[in-house]
């Protein structure tokens, strides 16, 4: 008998379950046909606004002294810097990018990004939570406690219809993207700034080579004035005026030392060393490092080269999703939520007693005027975001123009500064020659080479900013870096 009654009761709680089912999915059946012919008649409607475009620029079609431009296969390499050839510079570069510390901290953004957007990922996922509870309950007039047991499970899911939720995903895509970039321009810099450092260090290493023969030579000059002071053949005044110098040398010694053990710290803070407890050896020697041609390309290639442009463009291509976003927002928001799980007054017939039910339900901004200054806030912040973009591409043109006038002209200049080296050269041999016959003293030949000396130091200022050129040519091009395809600039980016 207790078989037979379970099992009609069983029976029948089974087929008002299923009327219960049938209202309900004929309930929410109706209801996602409506949502789903409102999205069907509108969706050609551009919802979320137009398309996006690549902000308009101003026309620049080549360089204005880009007279050597690369074959199409040609590009630049990413590891750029040794063209240079010398295996020191590639050594510490390869330091560097491997302990410095802004580089670790553009790293750990890049991480940062990276959970926000699986943040909101997880967020057009759907959820549920669990409810166990125990309640206790005393009604007035009666004796004892009543007490029921629950365990419900409760989803929540919002049905993204019209893209408004995956808009927000593909947001904080973009600004993922920006930081991938922003990265990118940062291991740039750092490369520039440790190649720079080491060719100063190499002028300085050779200016103080320079110095101290200059200083030696001026020695030898001061002796021959005291000599000649001595005999009554020279004034006074002159031999002052040679120590002056011989004083002004060895300051200027000081001082290229000086800066010399500060670019040292410079180079080892972005080796990620602490300063002071690096030694770069005086080994850097300018004329042994070689000056690669640079392939400058396009002015268009710069836009899919540069990281700084290709972060400020992705930050737009944000602005404009969230934009869309802030638009859909206008539209209804369809969302199921739901409840099943157990119910019982008895904790051991709590598996006996079960429930079901899902509740669709659609929500119509009929007023809500925070979605209009919602949409006001977003177009602003697009416009922002574009004219930032603008203004950085109208720098990188600037930057490049720049470079480029540069290294022309300190190339030119170095021409010049070689032939005047060659007739120093030219005069400092004759002059020994002079002094072998007895035609000139020691004195005019010693000024002959502290003149060829000078000569020489300048040389070396100019190969060093020459090979300074050469990385600020490189950087402002964007290095190897370079990316096709990484920003839609047509149709739709979902």
């Amino acid at each position: 008998m207790g078989r037979q009654q379970y099992s009609k009761s069983r029976v029948q709680r089974a087929v008002t379950l299923a009327e219960l089912r049938g209202y309900r999915w004929q309930t929410f059946g109706g209801l996602l046909i409506a949502v789903l012919l409102m999205a069907a008649m509108s969706g050609c409607a551009g919802l979320a606004g137009p398309a996006y475009q690549r902000p308009e620029l101003a026309a620049k079609p080549e360089w204005r002294r880009g007279e050597a431009l690369p074959n199409a296969a040609e590009v630049i390499q990413h590891d750029w810097w040794t063209g240079f050839e010398d295996s020191y510079l590639n050594d510490l570069i390869r330091r560097a990018i491997k302990d410095d510390i802004d580089l670790r901290i553009l790293a750990a953004r890049i991480e940062v990004a990276r959970v926000r957007v699986q943040s909101e990922r997880a967020g057009t996922l759907p959820k549920f939570n669990l409810d166990t509870s125990k309640t206790l309950t005393r009604q007035a007039g009666q004796a004892g406690v009543s007490k029921s047991y629950s365990a419900l499970v409760n989803p929540s899911w919002e049905v993204d219809i019209w893209g408004r939720v995956s808009k927000g995903l593909e947001a904080e895509v973009s600004q993922f993207k920006a930081t991938e970039a922003d990265w990118r321009a940062g291991y740039l810099t750092l490369v520039s700034d440790v190649a720079n450092k080491y060719f100063e260090i190499g002028k300085l290493d050779q200016q103080i080579r320079q110095q101290l023969t200059s200083i030696g030579m001026n020695q030898k000059i001061l002796l021959i004035y005291a000599s000649q002071h001595k005999e009554g053949m020279i004034a006074e005044s002159k031999l002052i005026q040679q120590q002056a110098e011989t004083n002004s040398l060895r300051k200027q010694l000081l001082e290229q030392q000086r800066l010399r053990k500060v670019a040292e710290n410079n180079l080892a803070t972005l080796l990620g060393i602490p300063a002071g407890e690096f030694q770069l050896p005086s080994q850097v020697q300018l004329d042994d490092i070689s000056i690669p041609e640079v392939p400058i390309g396009l002015p268009s290639d710069l836009l899919s080269r540069r990281p700084d442009i290709i972060a400020k463009e992705l930050l737009v291509l944000a602005a404009h999703q969230k934009l869309g976003q802030a638009r859909l927002a206008r539209l209804p928001k369809f969302s199921l939520t739901g409840s099943g799980g157990f119910t019982s007054s008895a904790l051991s017939t709590l598996l006996n007693n079960w429930s079901l039910s899902l509740i669709p339900s659609l929500a119509i901004p009929i007023f809500d005027p925070t979605v209009k200054i919602d949409i006001k806030a977003n177009e602003a912040t697009t416009r922002v975001a574009e004219e930032e973009y603008r203004k950085t591409v109208m720098k990188a043109f600037e930057e490049v123009e720049n470079a480029l006038v540069n290294l022309s002209s300190h190339k030119q200049q170095q021409q010049q500064l070689s032939q005047r080296l060659k007739h120093l050269n030219l005069v400092n041999h004759t002059v020994h020659s002079q002094l072998k016959e007895g035609m000139v003293s020691e004195l005019q030949v010693l000024e002959s080479e502290r003149s060829l000396l000078s000569a020489r130091l300048g040389m070396a200022e100019q190969k060093q900013q020459i090979l300074v050129d050469t990385v600020a040519l490189y950087k402002t091009l964007g290095g190897g870096w370079v990316q096709q395809d990484l920003i839609p600039v047509e149709g739709n980016t979902r």
